[in-house]
């Protein structure tokens, strides 16, 4: 199911999402103009790769940078095509106006950051090894998502399920949608540890999980209060 966009309209223009989507798009045309081995390596030095924190040895043999926690965060404006860059935008687009909206413009990329951290942090605490560098926006904005998840439940969202080459759209609720989606990056992720595959097909669906859960927890401590004059039906269309 491809999201195509929600029934929430947001009462601010959502100016940090926004500017996240800039700054995502302007790297992303720097990765473009490096030529091949230099940009292996702009991957390697900025995106997160497990063996450089719990593997020096390897890493001072590869001639990496010291340990440095950064990385976490400078792998969250990286992005390896096109179709990777395109997918997080869009969906960072479609709920982050809403959750920034909720929790004004100051908050929202805090919240937005940390939960890019503890993502990629926990998805290199579980493939410790690992010589490849993760990179992408997918674990903050699987926190936006959670807390999505929490604020607008009610809220319907017109997906894209293509049967064959025929293009069917309908709406679903926004919690049936997240719910299925978080299922399945666990049910993938489990599958990935369990068969010792790691990130099946370059997807760390455990920083997709941990971005959400921390997107949960951490909403109750960014959400902005409503004053009387700012309440209003949170589902409308």
């Amino acid at each position: 199911m491809i999201p195509i966009k929600d029934t929430i309209k947001s009462r601010h223009a959502p100016v940090m999402t926004v500017i996240i989507i800039i700054a995502n798009v302007l790297v992303f045309i720097y990765q473009l103009n490096l030529p091949p081995n230099a940009l292996n390596r702009f991957l390697y030095v900025w995106g997160v790769v497990p063996a450089r924190f719990f593997r020096p040895g390897w890493a001072e043999y590869m001639g990496y940078p010291h340990r440095t926690p950064l990385p976490l965060f400078t792998s969250m404006f990286l992005h390896g095509g096109w179709f990777h860059l395109i997918a997080n935008m869009w969906a960072l687009w479609i709920f982050g106006d809403n959750v920034e909206d909720r929790m004004g413009h100051f908050r929202f990329p805090i919240f937005y950051i940390l939960c890019g951290l503890i993502a990629s942090a926990a998805n290199m605490v579980l493939y410790h090894s690992s010589p490849i560098p993760t990179i992408g926006a997918s674990g903050a904005i699987a926190g936006v998502m959670g807390a999505y998840f929490i604020l607008f439940p009610g809220a319907r969202i017109l997906v894209l399920m293509p049967i064959f080459f025929y293009p069917l759209f309908f709406e679903i609720p926004a919690v049936v949608y997240l719910l299925f989606w978080f299922i399945l990056q666990f049910l993938s992720g489990t599958q990935a540890l369990l068969s010792g595959a790691g990130q099946v097909g370059g997807i760390a669906f455990w920083a997709h999980i941990a971005g959400f859960i921390s997107g949960i927890i951490l909403l109750r401590v960014f959400i902005r209060k409503r004053s009387q004059s700012e309440t209003y039906n949170r589902y409308y269309a």
